[in-house]
């Protein structure tokens, strides 16, 4: 077992530089764990075993959150709806993550956020809910946010003009917290290479390397070029979400858990179009639906519907954005249109297969196994308890390690930018002075980048013109597009504007607009020529189209169909082929 704490505080900048030693190390290094997957759980394991002292590969097919990890109701949350359920221990455990990300882990990325419940019905509906809130609020050693305040229909009216006021008896009061998921799965990969871990996206998994039966490594393909290696490992764990089937696929096992996708849709209308102080939880017939704060913007959904379609690129239907108009309208004095409506985005869930075909009855709870001799996989669970989870799957990889490991300690690690965090949101006033930055906009910056922000300011030392904001997308500046390549690994257009910043989904032009501005800063560091440029362009051009196109069909298959006819950014994408014997 090597110990690869890193020493050099820019470990975690992951530039073109990092990428390319990242591919040799892969070649040559003899890891004790391989970590296969980019999202939370996948990043959340990496950290997990770098933090232990042990030698970590993280390897991700496109990009880091790519997946769903970036496609979630962006909420780190207890699952209030899980109490009807039953399922405690999952509330239980979900809301002690959730207290520990906002008191030391990660304070900066996640935000408390209050919301309202309306109420219905006289009499019985309050104490009942009440009930529910209050094992909300004291389960898990939640302390942080406010307990729950009750309101007469007057109060919450003031709350929020926007409900309507027909069958409104009151509501309840709550809190829970907002974050942006694609950027806090990115802040998970940084630190885990922060702590030695070597981390690659755009670094696919086209088979396993057996001998006798014990899985001994992985071979990858570098989807930017074409090249291929094989990484050595002690023990390979599975963090591929719905993917998980397919990798058990390619290492010619038969897995001891299932997975099934199920798609979650959001639509995201502009902050005027409700008038509320509070983001508000709408019951449903089959679920419950939120309105949530996001910006200058508001979040509406989800649907819960079942998908064996494309697990890379679900799309979203009419019939799918019909539905959360309809259910959120129900609620709405002023009804929303499908020309309110600026983004729409579908994301799939790895929910653990059972007997019941109603996807939103499955079980959040996640389930680890070790599929073959140094292969764990791990799937289920939820985005809040990504850190339970992926101690989870490390512990059952270390049977497998040479000399063992320590228990895990990212209970008590910060992530990257918490550090300082505090002192730096003191000093916002004076940074924007210092930078000639709004005071506003550097209090954005900081919950995007906590204490790493001087990192992002430095770049525009020498070019002051990096301070202005990207023209049509002014909710970003210019020096955070520069930042997400030096630092952040992004490699394509999409990277950009669909994950490290989220202007893909907060305007009605879906990036369109601002993509050749976006390109010419990427291209000073990525080396493209004005042919590589238009080529991205074009690329992003043609995603955003089919899923405008693919959001006007009825039904999944169709809009599946068109949604697919989009080339992939990151070139070619091949199927795992079927494990071969450890080449001597």
């Amino acid at each position: 077992m090597t110990n690869r704490i890193a020493t050099n505080l820019t470990a975690h900048q992951l530039g073109p530089e990092q990428r390319q030693q990242a591919w040799e190390q892969l070649g040559k290094q003899h890891f004790d764990v391989i970590v296969i997957g980019g999202g939370i759980v996948g990043t959340g394991a990496a950290l997990d075993a770098a933090t232990r002292g042990l030698s970590v590969a993280l390897i991700e097919a496109r990009d880091w959150a790519s997946g769903t990890s970036s496609r979630s109701s962006k909420m780190f949350h207890g699952g209030l709806r899980y109490l009807e359920q039953l399922e405690f221990g999952l509330v239980r455990e979900a809301l002690h993550e959730r207290e520990l990300v906002m008191t030391k882990l990660a304070p900066h990325l996640v935000k408390p956020q209050a919301f309202i419940a309306p109420l219905s019905h006289h009499l019985w509906e309050r104490p009942y809910m009440a009930a529910g809130f209050f094992l909300y609020d004291t389960m898990g050693g939640a302390k942080t946010v406010p307990r729950q305040r009750h309101y007469t229909r007057a109060g919450t009216l003031r709350l929020a003009p926007s409900l309507k006021p027909e069958g409104l008896v009151g509501a309840i009061r709550y809190y829970d917290t907002v974050m942006d998921d694609a950027r806090y799965a990115l802040t998970v990969a940084r630190t885990a290479a922060h702590f030695g871990a070597v981390v690659r996206t755009s670094t696919q998994v086209v088979g396993f390397l057996q001998d006798g039966g014990r899985v001994r490594g992985v071979r990858v393909r570098d989807s930017e070029s074409g090249e291929t290696t094989e990484v050595l490992g002690h023990a390979v764990v599975n963090c591929s979400g719905v993917w998980t089937t397919e990798l058990h696929k390619a290492a010619d096992i038969r897995g001891r858990f299932q997975v099934r996708a199920s798609k979650g849709v959001h639509i995201v209308v502009p902050r005027d179009k409700i008038i509320s102080d509070v983001a508000l939880i709408l019951r449903t017939p089959t679920s419950v639906l939120y309105a949530i704060p996001w910006r200058e913007r508001w979040l509406i959904g989800t649907t819960d519907t079942d998908w064996k379609l494309d697990l890379a690129h679900p799309a979203a239907t009419r019939a799918d954005i019909e539905y959360i108009l309809g259910q959120v309208n129900r609620a709405l004095k002023v009804p929303l249109t499908p020309a309110d409506i600026d983004g729409v985005y579908a994301g799939l869930r790895p929910l653990l297969a059972g007997e019941d075909e109603a996807t939103s009855k499955l079980s959040r709870e996640h389930a680890v196994a070790v599929d073959a001799p140094g292969l764990v996989s791990i799937a289920g669970g939820k985005y809040t308890t990504y850190r339970v989870m992926a101690k989870d799957a490390v512990d059952a990889a270390v049977p497998f390690l040479p000399t063992g490991a320590p228990e895990s300690v990212t209970e008590s690690v910060p992530l990257l930018g918490a550090d300082g965090y505090p002192a730096l949101k003191n000093k916002a006033r004076s940074i924007g002075q210092d930078w000639g930055v709004p005071h506003d906009r550097v209090v954005d910056l900081l919950d995007r980048y906590g204490s790493l922000l001087p990192e992002v300011l430095a770049l525009a030392e020498e070019d002051p013109g990096l301070l202005r904001p990207v023209r049509d997308a002014s909710d970003y500046l210019r020096v955070e597009i520069k930042y997400a390549v030096v630092a952040e690994g992004a490699l394509h257009l999409e990277d950009l504007l669909a994950r490290r910043t989220r202007i893909s989904i907060e305007y009605a032009h879906r990036g369109v607009a601002c993509a050749r501005e976006v390109a010419e800063i990427a291209a000073g560091v990525l080396g493209w020529d004005e042919r590589r440029m238009k080529a991205e362009i074009e690329l992003y051009t043609a995603r955003v189209d089919a899923e405008l196109r693919s959001q006007s069909l009825t039904d999944d298959a169709s809009a599946d169909a068109l949604r697919a006819k989009a080339p992939e950014s990151r070139g070619e994408i091949l199927e795992p082929v079927p494990a071969g014997g450890l080449d001597s």
